[in-house]
């Protein structure tokens, strides 16, 4: 018999009805060659599907611009979308629920991806960036072309949708929206550089887009306020954080889904869930979905104080297909391999985790 936890209770996230709040969170995998998703995602995903789970896609890139990693997947073009399709098709036959993470990495690309086109970023690269000058040197976005990169997600939203799945993801928790968002790497003296509500705009334009073209019942948002991903940190998060949030809820989309503020070393001083995005949490009128080094204790505790709705769990997710059964039987769980994260192996680390064997 399973045990009476938060985290396996029902929810209700707008027209969806989930069994449970354990989430898939979005996890580069490397195993999309040429861009294209692989049959071995099939079973990957569908092995982490449950009935009335919520499963959201790896970052999948929006252009060919976007590219990252090797073999990371997108979704810009019409074989890449029938390349989903049975993917989808795998998770929904097991009763999940299924959504798309749009990306643009913006000045983390690689010339590489692009036959040395100039990388379309944000702005110029910081000067003496270490981080940027290892991958390539963007080109910043004109003022008339910030639309095209709209596009791009609009596009890529419309596809995800035709591929199947039931909602999208805009990522702006790193790449090129985040990049807008951050004061420490955004020098635009447009209306996109400077103020809060300049630096947000090209995320509120990305997701108006969206909205406009699969509607705000299937459209969902990362954050990262106080990450510094690719250089990109902030001088005031908590500001941006709330200001994003506020600025969400004019568009009632279906959730907000932000990376907490916490590291391991925090943890064991204070213990517990730290609450570095309760302020996020409160300005937001929406579902609240937490991530970060959630274990199932503290991501019972968030669910059970309503610090958050819904736990997005990653590492252990990869290492334990089951999770949420786990979680229910208070099981032990698998150790994940770091080391096997990102090799393009369709199996090894991959769909290779073993389950409970009862």
């Amino acid at each position: 018999m399973g045990r009476n936890l938060p985290l396996i209770t029902p929810f209700k996230l707008g027209k969806f009805s989930l069994s449970h709040r354990v989430v898939l969170a979005p996890m580069s995998r490397d195993r999309s060659f040429h861009g294209v998703p692989q049959e071995h995602a099939i079973l990957y995903y569908s092995q982490r599907t449950s009935l009335g789970g919520l499963l959201i896609s790896e970052a999948t890139k929006v252009t060919d611009s976007a590219q990252r990693y090797p073999h990371s997947p997108g979704i810009w073009s019409e074989e890449q979308v029938e390349a989903w399709k049975p993917i989808v098709d795998a998770v929904h036959e097991k009763g999940g629920i299924f959504f798309c993470q749009l990306w643009h990495v913006g000045r983390q690309s690689h010339y590489n991806f692009r036959s040395g086109d100039p990388i379309p970023s944000f702005s110029l690269s910081q000067p003496n960036s270490v981080d940027v000058a290892e991958l390539s040197i963007a080109s910043r976005l004109k003022t008339d072309e910030i639309p095209l990169a709209v596009e791009d997600f609009r596009l890529a939203a419309r596809n995800a949708i035709n591929a199947g799945f039931d909602g999208v993801e805009v990522h702006a928790a790193y790449g090129l929206i985040d990049q807008f968002l951050k004061d420490h790497v955004n020098y635009r003296d447009d209306e996109y550089g400077g103020t809060l509500e300049n630096r947000c705009r090209f995320a509120m334009q990305v997701l108006e887009a969206v909205v406009d073209e699969v509607g705000a019942d299937r459209v969902g948002i990362r954050l990262s306020p106080y990450g510094h991903y690719g250089g990109a940190g902030d001088s005031n998060p908590e500001a941006l954080a709330t200001f994003m949030a506020e600025s969400l809820n004019r568009h009632s989309i279906l959730y907000c889904h932000a990376i907490e503020p916490r590291t391991k070393r925090t943890m064991e001083e204070k213990g517990g869930v730290m609450r570095g995005l309760l302020p996020m949490r409160q300005a937001f009128t929406g579902t609240f979905i937490a991530a970060g080094g959630y274990d199932c204790d503290d991501g019972n505790k968030a669910v059970e104080e309503s610090y958050a709705d819904l736990i997005a769990y990653g590492k252990l997710f990869l290492a334990n297909p089951d999770l949420p059964r786990r979680f229910e039987l208070g099981a032990p769980l698998n150790m994940y391999d770091r080391a096997t994260f990102y090799i393009p192996d369709p199996d090894i680390g991959y769909t290779d985790y073993p389950f409970l064997d009862y």
